[in-house]
């Protein structure tokens, strides 16, 4: 649930050698294309297919898919093979009081057509959508992510159109609707927003703190371009992250994106350990807590490879790791920290076997910490520790940390009794602590201790 991301198409293409160093696809899909009508009573009729041939091509390559549903597309081909079709349902466009409008050419990107968010058909189906989807899907291990939105690429914004609230763009009466539609659906699967939605040109976010206050994520659809940053010219998406973002939306809602297509060069560079305009990917993804972030055309750059791609990967999200281990031989006891940038958020549990502990990591946050209990003794050497989810496939698994500092095994040892026990993990007595896992016993305790 964390790393660089890559479209399905460039990802089976270069599976063999960057499979393992993703966990992530991103794809566009489309309400026309699982959507077949709808029935006099209102349900609307779907034939979800081809989505879940989506869904189990990216699942077969170990990954899980970063979805997005959108109506608009500039130029876009993939609804009828003609430019700027919407992915409205046909059963709605087929309707007398559905209009839709065209631009020819919006900011020079290509025929586009718009929704009519006049239609209260249109408004209706985009609610039951969601409604759908997620109590289809909203606890599949297949998707890692939803991002949702409206306008151009469902990025919050029609850029070259001119603004029609109620009629080529949704209106910020029926956004508010949305926003709390989502909340009361989505069931645990995390959602994202454009950062363009902090523009209140086109969004009541801002200035509505029942909407400020849901626990939505945020992506950026142009991350690390040359004026991304406040001090380089307008700073324009730094200034988004800080007004919706508000330093703390991390920390409830995912944060990532796709790195900038401004210049046809930054997906190629931004993995230069030297950095790029100034910042280094490691740097900028702190920053933003990024716990994703599309990264396509990197791939067979100078800088994109395998190995720097799995660098980059690990220094997204979240980092667990395991500080002490204790346990009286009925009960274990964790301390676990973060040492990643963001929390976890979906439910996964440290376990010994089956046995699951009694607190979920989702939302430690970095340098937190905190005591889990797992009721079960684990092997001597540790090794049916692990953490478990039931969000992520059978092929994936979440690694963690778990060296206890020499030094502070030590202290822990000269500390104890001279009733105390030491053994190797052969069975032999030992005198001294062990290089690696050794077990402490005592005639009321057991202790793991790891050493580096």
């Amino acid at each position: 649930m964390t790393g660089l991301v890559l479209w399905p198409e460039q990802a089976a293409k270069r599976n063999s050698t960057y499979g393992k160093s993703i966990q992530l696809e991103f794809s566009y899909c489309l309400p026309c294309k699982v959507v077949k009508g709808c029935a006099e009573d209102g349900t609307i009729e779907y034939d979800w297919s081809s989505f879940d041939k989506l869904l189990n091509e990216v699942a077969s390559r170990g990954h899980q898919l970063v979805a997005r549903f959108r109506y608009e597309y500039p130029s876009g081909t993939d609804v009828d093979g003609k430019k700027g079709t919407t992915a409205v349902p046909d059963y709605i466009k087929q309707r007398s009081d559905y209009n839709e409008t065209y631009n020819e050419d919006p900011s020079g990107d290509g025929p586009t057509y718009y929704a009519d968010w006049s239609n209260t058909e249109l408004q209706r189906f985009t609610l039951q959508f969601y409604s759908d989807f997620a109590q289809r899907y909203a606890h599949d291990a297949r998707i890692a992510f939803l991002e949702v939105g409206f306008g151009h690429w469902s990025e919050y914004h029609i850029y070259g159109t001119k603004v029609q609230l109620g009629v080529n763009f949704p209106s910020k009466t029926f956004q508010t609707k949305f926003f709390k539609h989502m909340k009361s659906i989505a069931d645990g699967l995390p959602w994202l927003v454009s950062i363009d939605a902090s523009d209140d040109t086109y969004s009541p976010i801002l200035a509505n703190s029942t909407l400020m206050n849901i626990s939505f994520g945020l992506f950026d659809d142009s991350f690390m371009h040359k004026t991304h940053e406040i001090g380089t010219k307008d700073g324009y998406n730094e200034q988004c992250w800080n007004s919706i973002g508000k330093g703390t939306r991390w920390k409830k809602g995912v944060c990532g994106g796709e790195i900038s297509y401004y210049s046809s060069s930054d997906q190629k560079n931004f993995l230069n350990p030297d950095g790029m305009y100034g910042h280094t990917w490691e740097e900028q993804a702190a920053k933003y807590h990024i716990t994703f972030m599309i990264a396509n055309d990197a791939p067979g750059s100078t800088y994109g490879t395998a190995k720097r791609f799995r660098e980059a990967s690990m220094s997204t999200g979240y980092r667990i790791a395991v500080k002490e281990c204790k346990t009286d031989g009925s009960t274990t006891r964790l301390l676990v920290t973060n040492e990643g940038i963001a929390p976890l958020y979906r439910d996964a549990w440290f376990a010994i076997g089956d046995v699951r502990a009694d607190k979920s990591l989702m939302g430690l946050l970095p340098d937190k910490e905190m005591w889990i209990e797992i009721p079960a003794t684990p092997k001597p050497d540790g090794s049916d520790i692990h953490i478990v989810s039931d969000y992520i496939l059978p092929k994936q698994e979440i690694e963690f940390n778990a060296n206890i500092d020499g030094e502070t095994a030590i202290r822990s040892i000269s500390s104890t009794t001279d009733q105390t026990t030491y053994y190797n993990l052969a069975g032999q007595r030992t005198e001294h602590p062990c290089t690696g896992v050794c077990i402490r016993k005592n005639s009321s305790t057991q202790k793991i201790l790891t050493r580096k």
